[in-house]
């Protein structure tokens, strides 16, 4: 590990010193250094688990959310306040050193919380417990970049670049670029429309040559990616593409201009654990994020239970619903009967393709028994 992290070093100082007229050399760089990363992070069979003891948290739950942040912001106490789970809080840093799992109830939905150990920078090359925390991080839905309001206006960008060395893209779409690895043939590569940004033929042949990728088609439909963004999607197995809310803790001991600006952030909600101020807003924000929405179900002839609501994600079809309820339900499926905001008329008689919306309720009738999901 510390002959790739030196390697590391040696490739970001060329990168420095590799002058604007050097694009080609440039991707070049950045290619080799996002396999390194991936080397140093993810190291392969017996180089011991990504996780490490104390990290190894099941998920569950409809959705997790990851606490990341520098030691000492307060993630910790804001765990405890909305969950029934209680980290170690005290006033020094590196209070919480494993992975602490607590459930954030809401609306019906249980929410996995995730209190991650403080990051410091150099956490991308393995740093303190860099390598767990940043591999917990992955496996969330959400992050929720929990930040300190009385410290430097750095941090967000600082913390911010240790998750994007590792590949872990933030409020980002996948990039709009096709790639299939082909046996023969050699490569193909065409751009819908001429890129912007430096990219052209002779680049991305000699990166995909470098990774040793030598028969491919590519296809770029996007005229404004990156030499970066092709490189994603050559190591699409090493990125991950997550929401993130930015919460600034402390801003009850800050100026009230400092605060006003800090809220008009993208991303951004603002905090007091202290007074218990804002932390409310913080949870109602996660759940727009995460997109989830609840459904009802009803039997013929019985009212829905308003106490019990069926989890599924954002755009959810009734054939979503039904996986949801039962793997097998949809081969005795009929029709299914809706109330609510997705519905036309009410009740509206609709198949499997019918897009759902929040606290929708659905009736599933099937073929065979004629009754509906329970």
């Amino acid at each position: 590990m510390v002959n790739i992290t030196e390697k590391i070093k040696e490739i970001e100082a060329e990168m420095a010193r590799t002058q604007t007229y050097a694009e080609y050399h440039l991707g070049l760089l950045k290619g080799k250094l996002a396999r390194l990363r991936a080397q140093l992070l993810e190291p392969g069979p017996g180089a011991g688990g990504p996780g490490g003891e104390g990290f190894d948290v099941s998920k569950s739950g409809d959705a997790r959310i990851a606490l990341v942040g520098f030691p000492s912001v307060g993630k910790s106490t804001f765990m405890g306040k909305i969950t029934k789970t209680q980290s170690v809080v005290a006033a020094y840093a590196f209070t919480t050193l494993t992975a602490i799992p607590g459930v954030l109830e809401y609306g019906g939905a249980e929410i996995q919380i995730l209190d991650l150990p403080g990051i410091i920078e150099g956490a991308a090359e393995g740093k303190g417990r860099g390598r767990q925390v940043i591999s917990a991080a992955k496996t969330s839905d959400m992050i929720l970049m929990v930040l300190d309001a009385t410290k430097r206006a750095e941090q967000r960008a600082l913390l911010e670049a240790e998750l994007e060395a590792v590949g872990i893209r933030l409020n980002k779409e996948p990039p709009n670029i096709y790639l299939k690895p082909k046996k023969a043939g050699g490569m193909k590569i065409t751009f819908q429309t001429p890129p912007k940004n430096g990219l052209d033929e002779k680049m991305l042949y000699n990166i995909l040559r470098d990774y040793k990728i030598l028969n491919c088609e590519v296809l770029v439909r996007d005229e404004n990616v990156t030499v970066d963004d092709f490189i994603d999607v050559i190591m699409k197995d090493h990125r991950t593409y997550i929401r993130c809310l930015y919460v600034y803790n402390k801003v009850d001991v800050i100026g009230l201009d400092h605060m006003n600006t800090l809220a008009r952030e993208p991303n951004t909600v603002i905090m007091s654990c202290e007074l218990d101020l804002g932390v409310r807003d913080v949870v109602d924000r996660c759940w727009e994020e995460l997109r989830l929405i609840r459904v009802y179900t009803k039997r013929k002839g019985i009212d829905p239970d308003f106490s019990e609501a069926l989890i599924v994600r954002g755009n959810s079809t009734i054939e979503d619903v039904c996986d949801a309820i039962h793997r097998n339900l949809k081969e005795s499926f009929k029709y299914a009967l809706v109330w609510g905001a997705s519905a036309k008329h009410v009740p509206q008689r609709v198949g499997l393709g019918h897009v759902v919306c929040d606290e929708d309720v659905v009736s599933i009738v099937g073929t065979k028994s004629g009754l509906a999901a329970k």
